[in-house]
């Protein structure tokens, strides 16, 4: 049999309160409470992978993009050959 002690006072009044009000145990909420959470979180593996995606649209989108000015970044900024401002 597993133990979860649980040490932050306000969780436990939290459970409790949710316990007294559905007329369910403290382990029936807790369990309950949990399980709802792991179902609206999505492993990690899947969030990275979802994460990367988005990410690789982005960047299709950009390096789709018109290029509207062909100057390098130093002719941009102003910079001259030594890296002064002109």
């Amino acid at each position: 049999m597993s133990v979860l002690n649980i040490k932050d006072p306000e969780a436990h009044a939290m459970a409790k309160e949710l316990a007294r009000r559905t007329g369910k145990s403290l382990t029936a909420v807790v369990k309950e409470a949990l399980q709802e959470r792991l179902r609206r979180e999505p492993p990690a593996q899947q969030e990275q992978e979802r994460l990367q995606a988005y990410l690789m649209r982005i960047s299709a989108k950009i390096r789709a993009l018109p290029v509207l000015d062909d100057r390098t970044a130093d002719e941009i900024i102003g910079y001259d050959e030594h890296g002064v401002p002109r």
